[in-house]
């Protein structure tokens, strides 16, 4: 969500405006004509608190805007195999020209699919600033929901690729994770390097969506299936 051009501009016109005005009646006071001074001083002064406020609104608008801000990162709609067997479909979407939309399928064991990434967080006024937080994807794995299985019973793990790269437009690739683990003590605007992850139960015909906000990775329910399937406590294994 971008900041509408006119929040900035419009206050900014009121203050020069209401500076103009306040400067004229100042004018007047000097060649003490004092009603149409002080007159013009009010109006001018009040046009200023105005454009104030609205640039105030502003900047809090944007600012909530900029640290509530949220992206996909991926689709997984899941089938059922056999009991506690699924394939989980994974559709990343575009990142540019050089990254198309991918889809892929992978067959899970367990009761719930995790996804990884590692995740690059910035400082909230660097969010503010415009830098979002960045990822790569790492794996996709199943999950069991005992202990006993997830120590025990088959596994199955999936390497991923995708995230974020560099803008295009620059003769080089300009990448902000590594730019950011190799000289961050010269970078204050960074907050941490980390891995995240996201998991929901599997169910049949679910599908669900997964987000990167400034603060990592979210994953949400996308239909009925998955809506019911993370409602229902997670407690059976099917």
């Amino acid at each position: 969500m971008s900041m509408v051009w006119w929040w900035w501009i419009v206050p900014m016109v009121v203050a020069l405006l209401g500076l103009g005005v306040l400067l004229k009646g100042l004018a007047a006071l000097f060649r003490e004509r004092f009603f149409g001074g002080l007159l013009g001083g009010g109006v001018g002064a009040a046009l200023i608190a105005v454009a104030s406020i609205a640039g105030l609104l502003a900047l809090d608008i944007q600012t909530y805007a900029r640290l509530t801000y949220e992206r996909p990162v991926a689709t997984v709609q899941v089938r059922q195999l056999g009991p506690q067997y699924f394939e989980a479909t994974v559709i990343q979407p575009a990142r540019g020209e050089d990254m198309p939309a991918a889809t892929n399928l992978y067959p899970l064991h367990g009761d719930e699919w995790r996804i990884e990434a590692q995740v690059l967080k910035w400082k909230p006024w660097a969010n503010v600033l415009g830098l979002d937080a960045q990822y790569r994807l790492d794996r996709l794995s199943g999950r069991y929901r005992l202990i006993e299985q997830e120590l025990h019973a088959e596994r199955s793990v999936h390497p991923l690729s995708g995230g974020d790269a560099g803008p295009d437009w620059l003769p080089w690739r300009l990448d902000a994770w590594d730019t950011a683990r190799r000289y961050r003590r010269f970078i204050d605007a960074v907050d941490t390097l980390y891995g995240g992850a996201a998991y929901m139960p599997m169910v049949d015909g679910a599908r669900y969506e997964v987000w990167i906000t400034q603060s990592g990775l979210i994953a949400r329910p996308a239909n009925e299936a998955a809506r019911e399937a993370s409602a229902s406590g997670w407690t059976e294994a099917r």
